[in-house]
């Protein structure tokens, strides 16, 4: 029997997944929007409850960007767009994997544009478990 792959990640599962990175702080902004955010700087936004299709948002590359929001179900982020934010509208769409890896780059790339001084200080970013992408 095969087993089904993990879809989608709910805000508990988001916070499972990446709360406990180096320097990784939570707030609720905007209403009921969780947002992570390393040294000050935000990595991912989805709503807390579930709402929105449980849309996630989320930092990328520049040069990443036209190429994620040319697939079905990824935009480009409200009010987020001009500094390469993309959200995906119904993440159980999308494979659990893939999503943590949207997910790690994200926080790598936030956290490679902090200070060096801050990024001194931060723990290096557990590295991949097996059978993760």
């Amino acid at each position: 029997m095969s087993r089904k792959p993990a879809v989608g990640l709910t805000a508990v599962q988001l916070e499972a997944f990446c709360g406990h990175w180096p320097g990784v702080t939570r707030d609720m902004k905007w209403g009921n929007n969780l947002v992570l955010s390393v040294g000050g700087k935000m990595f991912a936004v989805t709503p807390s409850d579930g709402s929105e299709g449980g849309r996630l948002s989320f930092k990328v590359a520049d040069e990443r960007f036209l190429e994620l929001t040319d697939q079905p179900g990824i935009i480009p982020a409200p009010y987020l767009a001009r500094a390469h934010w993309v959200s995906i509208l119904e993440p159980q769409r999308f494979g659990r994997a893939e999503l943590e890896a949207f997910l790690r780059d994200s926080y790598a790339l936030v956290r490679s544009r902090l200070t060096r001084k801050l990024q001194r200080a931060l723990a290096p970013l557990p590295p991949r478990e097996t059978g993760q992408p």
